[in-house]
């Protein structure tokens, strides 16, 4: 692991959800860019001194000259978005694999560069879109792909949240403080952070690559230096039509992202904050209420589930599930294997290039007088 050290949300995330499945273990890292501070953090982990290091350089290196049966097999990279780039890089062109939260890269530039060496490597590389993971957003995908709902017309997402209501910045909160850095996040804000996670959630389910694009961006909180709330207009593929909505400052909401989709003949629903439902709305009868565990689910709902009917499963599962995947598709390529259709199942470098695009294109859209931008 690189990053996910002392007071680093994420970090702790990518650890529960790498152990859950018995597939991955944690046997080095380089947790902060403060050696003293990595080594302390790598005790608490009751991880082996000499496999907690001063810096990704020197992990990377050191694992390198390790038996093959003894060096890590793969890195996960934990830090904020300034800070992707430069070790996945390092990390592939060493010969290891790569997992790396989003957005991919600081900048759209830096990731068609990973993109040439994952390609040119040939190693796998999973982007942490974790809301994929759930078992009833596969659900959904699985519904649209066998033509149920009919040709898709109408697509709504949107993801709320209130944390940055306030200049929660200038109190010295970490997460707020690097998120709303133009010199770490990146040249978005909240449309970098959550919207593209619902750019990716939109196109994962619909199957529907975005064309074109009409974006307004906006920065309610006074003195914040980027954006804080923003809605998009959006055509995908097929002429379907969709509207994205991603708010850091909807006062008192937590995390309600939500997708709706509109074909001819149905309808569906699906709410992070109700993830083991699904509604499938009919035309000429009642909704069906879809839940996980029960009933005749897809291969992909089923295998992403672990346990019995109202039993919930939330955001680690949701996690998990990627991890899983990443590691049983990395297992199958070690045996000379190549991974089937459900493992294979997991966001990928060409999704991180086109989260980066999305974020290059709002932004033009919002500060263009034509406004509708092709993507």
């Amino acid at each position: 692991m690189i990053g996910g050290g002392k007071d680093a949300f994420i970090g702790e995330v990518h650890r529960m959800a790498a152990r859950l499945d018995g597939h991955i273990d944690l046997v080095c890292g380089a947790f902060s860019s403060d050696p003293k501070r990595s080594k302390t953090f790598g005790k608490t982990l009751h991880l082996s001194a000499d496999r907690v290091y001063g810096s990704y350089e020197e992990m990377i290196a050191a694992e390198k000259k390790l038996p093959e049966d003894v060096r890590m097999d793969f890195v996960s990279i934990v830090t904020p978005n300034h800070l992707h780039f430069a070790p996945a890089k390092l990390a592939l062109e060493n010969g290891f694999h790569v997992v790396c939260d989003k957005p991919v890269t600081f900048s759209i530039e830096e990731a068609k560069a990973l993109q040439k060496v994952v390609e040119k490597k040939k190693l796998l590389f999973a982007l942490t879109h974790n809301y994929t993971g759930y078992p009833m957003v596969k659900e959904a995908k699985a519904i649209i792909a066998s033509g149920k709902i009919g040709k898709l017309r109408r697509a709504i997402v949107e993801y709320p949240q209130g944390w940055l209501s306030t200049r929660l910045e200038s109190s010295g909160q970490k997460q707020a403080d690097w998120r709303t850095d133009p010199k770490r996040s990146g040249k978005a804000g909240g449309m970098g952070d959550i919207g593209t996670h619902a750019e990716n959630l939109l196109e994962y389910i619909s199957g529907l690559k975005i064309k074109k694009l009409c974006a307004d961006l906006n920065t309610f909180v006074p003195d914040r230096k980027l954006d804080d709330d923003g809605a998009v207009l959006l055509e995908l593929e097929q002429g379907a039509k969709a509207t994205l909505l991603a708010t850091q400052i909807a006062a008192g909401e937590e995390n309600a992202l939500k997708i709706r989709l509109y074909g001819e003949k149905a309808g569906l629903e699906w709410s992070q904050m109700e993830p083991n439902t699904l509604l499938l709305k009919h035309l000429d009868k009642s909704t069906e209420i879809k839940r996980t565990g029960v009933g005749k689910l897809s291969k992909a709902t089923q295998f992403a589930t672990r346990l019995p009917a109202g039993h919930p499963e939330g955001f680690i599962e949701a996690f998990a599930n990627i991890y899983k995947n990443f590691a049983l598709s990395l297992m199958a390529v070690k045996s000379g294997k190549k991974p089937n259709d459900l493992i294979d199942d997991y966001p990928k470098i060409e999704d991180g290039v086109r989260g980066m695009r999305f974020i290059d294109k709002v932004i033009e859209s919002s500060v263009s007088k034509e406004k509708w931008v092709r993507f």
